[in-house]
């Protein structure tokens, strides 16, 4: 069986398929305005696929194949479909001459053929993309703090705009987000994996940002993989932890998990570049264009991250399957699955 499937018991969606619809337009277009103003973002048109070989795809956790395909008209040359926009988006952010302080966002689909089907994983990826030009000396914990907050700010204004709409989908964000580093999580649960530690931790604060996801926990081990070259996670920062990047965690009480919202940091600059890519084992990836441009200053500074649309409403909507929020492709038995669970999956 190639899914993962939990039927929550008694499930029954709070919206039928023609309000879900209404509302997903009303999330996106409220969330999408809020986001620009919150963080000074310019609105940009995001590319479909990228030219093989560039360095501008991202890795994820290094594993994952893109969708690959030959262009008849550049004698076959090889482009791929996006994973995501992590590293385009500085190529953007120099390209318009953005501004210290300001940056771009886009509406980023994407198609991730290796993910598992689940509840919450589908192979079409729809996010909202982000980046902002920063300062050398805003390459700190706080400042990543800062911005986390802010973005959470607009998600409690878009659960308010949600529920003033439809009145039977009641708040439950707290009024604060809480903090906590990898390795502080492994030191409170060390024995549970990483997907237990953030179930619990989300259960127990609502709303939570992991620090540091990609580098070394003092057992040796990941909390989870990131790639070399667009997050910081290697930088020393305070207490002897390291890491300028994390994920938004909810949680979700329909099935009382962790829900990933956002997995976002500040970007690698030159020495975390070099030194993530020496820990990764990918040295010659230096040899890439984009990874040329960043060594020789051609890019700047900046934080970033991606927001996933589908989970966001999802979560907004108390829906218990991303299937409900968007039309994809699902294993015929799944589809019969949530049918029987009073699961509407659309295809």
């Amino acid at each position: 069986m190639g899914y993962k499937l939990q039927i929550p018991k008694g499930y029954q969606p709070q919206l039928n398929i023609q309000e879900t619809e209404q509302a997903i337009k009303l999330i996106k277009d409220f969330f999408e305005l809020s986001l620009s103003s919150e963080l000074r973002l310019r609105r940009i048109t995001a590319p479909l696929f990228v030219k093989k070989g560039s360095g501008i795809n991202d890795d994820l956790s290094g594993v994952e194949r893109p969708v690959t395909f030959p262009i008849l008209s550049m004698n076959d040359a090889e482009a791929e479909i996006v994973h995501s926009l992590a590293k385009w988006k500085r190529l953007a952010l120099a390209r318009f001459e953005i501004e210290e302080g300001y940056g771009v966002y886009t509406d980023m689909n994407a198609l991730r053929p290796d993910e598992v089907f689940s509840n919450i994983h589908s192979i079409y990826v729809d996010q909202w993309d982000w980046e902002r030009v920063v300062s050398n000396e805003e390459r700190s914990v706080d400042f990543l703090k800062y911005i986390v907050n802010k973005i959470y700010s607009v998600f409690r204004r878009v659960e308010y705009t949600v529920y003033e709409r439809y009145p039977q989908l009641k708040p439950i964000l707290p009024e604060e987000i809480t903090f906590l580093h990898t390795q502080e999580l492994a030191d409170m649960y060390p024995n549970l994996s990483p997907n237990e530690r953030e179930t619990e931790v989300a259960k127990k604060y609502g709303a939570v940002f992991i620090i540091g996801i990609g580098g070394l926990l003092s057992n040796g081990e990941k909390h989870d993989g990131r790639a070399p070259d667009y997050d910081d996670w290697s930088t020393e920062t305070e207490n002897g932890l390291k890491g300028l990047n994390g994920d938004i965690l909810l949680w979700n009480p329909i099935l009382e998990k962790a829900l990933e919202i956002s997995s976002m940091g500040i970007r690698v600059d030159k020495d975390a570049l070099n030194k993530q890519l020496a820990i990764a084992g990918a040295e010659d990836r230096k040899e890439l264009m984009w990874h040329k441009m960043l060594l020789n200053d051609e890019l700047p500074l900046s934080i970033g991250g991606g927001i996933g649309q589908s989970r966001l409403c999802m979560f907004f909507l108390k829906k218990a399957h991303i299937g409900e929020i968007q039309t994809s492709i699902w294993p015929d038995e799944m589809i019969e699955e949530c049918k029987q669970g009073n699961i509407p999956i659309l295809s």
